[in-house]
């Protein structure tokens, strides 16, 4: 076993896809986040975004069926531990369209649920398969609500109720990479 930090600055492990990760560093680009809402869900308070790729918008009938979705996931939630806070991702991706429920769960952990389908056509929208995780769009806009929460809600002085409004009124609106 090599260790690392002691090898070349110009030696890529044999380990590492480097065909495949010079591919992915020439494709990245920015897309737009911004916020959709925030509101009552299920016995929720549910912050949503839309993430869209160029020449992607997320439409009103793509987020009224993210909205149904979540809904569905969030009936259940306080059966798996949740604090009735979540996020709603919608993100109209490049290769497809996707739809992350993230929920803050007991014991600071979190709840997510990932549904995947073809671009633009959200009634084939099912749950993504076993281990699928946020993209790095997705996981910007997630790192926001991680420290949104954590700096309003668990770190707040204020009365719960401000704290959450604090919290909810926290929002990314901008290009994210």
């Amino acid at each position: 076993m090599t260790d690392f930090a002691r090898a070349s600055p110009e030696r890529v492990p044999e380990s590492v896809a480097s065909n495949e990760l010079r591919a992915l560093a020439e494709g990245h680009h920015s897309r737009s986040v911004r916020p959709l809402w925030t509101r009552d869900l299920s016995g929720h308070l549910v912050k949503a975004y839309a993430i869209e790729a160029p020449g992607r918008a997320v439409s009103e009938r793509e987020e009224h069926a993210a909205q149904a979705l979540a809904a569905g996931h969030l009936a259940s939630g306080r059966a798996r531990g949740s604090l009735g806070l979540a996020v709603l991702l919608v993100h109209a991706g490049g290769d497809g369209d996707y739809v992350l429920v993230h929920t803050w769960i007991e014991g600071y952990m979190s709840d997510l649920a990932v549904f995947v389908g073809p671009p633009g056509e959200p009634d084939r929208l099912r749950p993504g398969r076993q281990g699928l995780a946020p993209c790095v769009w997705e996981q910007a806009v997630l790192a926001h609500e991680r420290d949104a929460f954590s700096t309003h809600v668990l770190g707040g002085d204020a009365d719960l109720g401000r704290r959450l409004s604090a919290w909810g009124g926290d929002v990314v609106r901008a290009a994210v990479r």
